[in-house]
């Protein structure tokens, strides 16, 4: 089959969250079974743009409502990815350097999306299945079926992936006109709660849904930012596939990352050092358990929970831990954790930003992996951590519930609450210090962890047999 994915974010290319891991990842497990997977994103100016050799294979010439302007395709050269890379340039909309946070997106990913079926509509032999993922990539299924100029397209299948169904890129009635002409008869289909919704256009429109876990399609019935009864009225064609993550990039005896690699006959030793490295370069004592966070510090990973649980755990069970956080996010929360700085007694420090190379550090020197999100559609960093030999202490939510089994179990291995609560994160904090105390039972929790597998071949194998099924 001939697989085109269409998403707005692309690791190594553009990265602000899990989908660009997942993007970067599927398609190339997919290429692997021997299918012929494709990208296509934006030409964002980021430094993988600038440092790989790229071929123009297709210029052309549209509209968003009175704006018409040219576009380009460009190809990366040498499939370094593992998979055709193809990367859309709109001079004045899309030469940026970062993914999101502009005033006019919708019209940024509206007209990256006309230009995407604009080009697939040139192409002599069609794709047997359009993979779009999000809300950016919502109202392809829509154009492709519904625009006169796109008549053509209508028979070929369209997946819809939802990474999070949070954001949902609402548009208002008045900015329609950035879409080519349509059945008028068919606005129904990109309507929700009297607005354009691209991701509810996208699940009304798509031959098929897929959320990236099993516990996170059944929440979405209930919490979903607006879209309960929708999801309930197309549940027929929903699916949750578990995501899987690239075990060539995330694999601890061969990561570029780290200085220290090792495997599950080196553990103990590999993580000490790694550890050691991580206490010097941020003044914690390595003597003490290392607990760390590394995500967005947003509401819904339930980040502002931090700095209350840092000081309650110092407060009721006593300065018997390190804390270390990579991310950034939301002001008020940034300012909260750097503002603690300066109370450390060598057990607390943060790194406000986005660093690749220190999260692996960090995976592969922590003790314990904080993850208390409020929403986790899937999460890949309790996975990450897992493959590092990292203990997660996870809510009990969407895709961490369908990964980490508690201690408290049998063969369990990770620790599990139920609540987003400074009580609940402080009470799994306090259970993780017992559990760090205990060798043997920490050293088997880490044995068990690092065996499981998380890679891509099961999740690909699901996602070929759904698009089989379209055929």
């Amino acid at each position: 089959m001939e697989i085109l994915h269409v998403s707005a974010e692309c690791y190594p290319v553009a990265k602000a969250g899990g989908l660009g891991d997942v993007v970067g990842a599927l398609p190339k497990y997919q290429q692997d079974a021997g299918h012929q997977a494709k990208v296509v994103m934006p030409m964002y100016r980021t430094k993988f743009l600038y440092n790989n050799d790229f071929d123009v294979v297709h210029k052309g010439y549209t509209n968003i409502g009175d704006y018409f302007f040219d576009y380009t395709i460009i190809k990366e050269k040498t499939n370094k990815l593992g998979f055709g890379l193809y990367l859309v340039d709109i001079n004045g909309l899309l030469d940026r350097e970062k993914i999101y946070g502009y005033d006019d997106d919708v019209q940024r990913f509206t007209a990256f999306q006309v230009c995407v079926v604009d080009w697939i509509a040139s192409w002599q032999f069609k794709p047997d299945v359009v993979h779009v993922h999000d809300y950016h990539a919502g109202l392809i299924p829509f154009m492709m079926q519904h625009c006169y100029r796109y008549n053509a397209l209508a028979s070929i299948p369209t997946v819809l992936t939802i990474h999070n169904a949070q954001y949902q890129g609402w548009m208002t009635w008045e900015q329609s006109t950035l879409l080519p002409p349509y059945d008028d008869w068919k606005r129904g289909m990109l309507e929700w709660g009297n607005s354009i919704n691209p991701l509810a256009s996208a699940i009304k429109c798509a031959s098929k849904v897929t959320t990236v876990s099993n516990s996170y399609l059944d929440e979405l019935k209930y919490m979903s930012n607006g879209l309960e009864a929708l999801f309930e009225y197309e549940k027929g064609k929903c699916v949750g596939i578990l995501n899987g993550i690239d075990t060539q990039v995330w694999n601890p005896e061969t990561d570029t990352y780290i200085k220290h690699d090792f495997s599950l006959a080196t553990v103990e030793e590999g993580k000490a050092k790694n550890k050691a490295q991580l206490c010097e370069t941020f003044g914690l004592d390595v003597n003490k358990p290392l607990f760390v966070f590394i995500g967005r510090l947003v509401g819904e990973k339930a980040a502002d929970l931090l700095p209350n649980v840092i000081g309650d755990s110092f407060y009721y069970i006593g300065r018997r831990m390190n804390f270390l956080i990579l991310g950034s996010g939301e002001p008020d929360v940034e300012a909260r954790l750097n503002g603690m700085m300066p109370l450390s007694q060598n057990d607390y420090s943060c790194y406000i930003g986005y660093n690749e190379g220190l999260s692996h550090l960090m995976y592969a020197g922590a003790d314990f992996l904080l993850m208390p999100s409020r929403v986790e559609p899937c999460g890949l960093n309790q996975m990450y951590s897992m493959r590092y030999g990292t203990v997660p202490l996870v809510r009990n939510t969407g895709g961490l519930r369908d990964t980490v089994k508690d201690i408290a179990e049998e063969n369990g291995y990770g620790l599990v609450f139920n609540n987003a609560s400074v009580g609940d994160v402080c009470n799994a904090v306090w259970r993780a210090c017992d559990l760090y105390s205990d060798k043997s039972l920490f050293t088997k929790a880490r044995a068990q962890m690092m065996q499981l597998d998380f890679s891509w071949e099961t999740s690909v194998q699901q996602y070929l047999a759904l698009y089989q099924s379209l055929r």
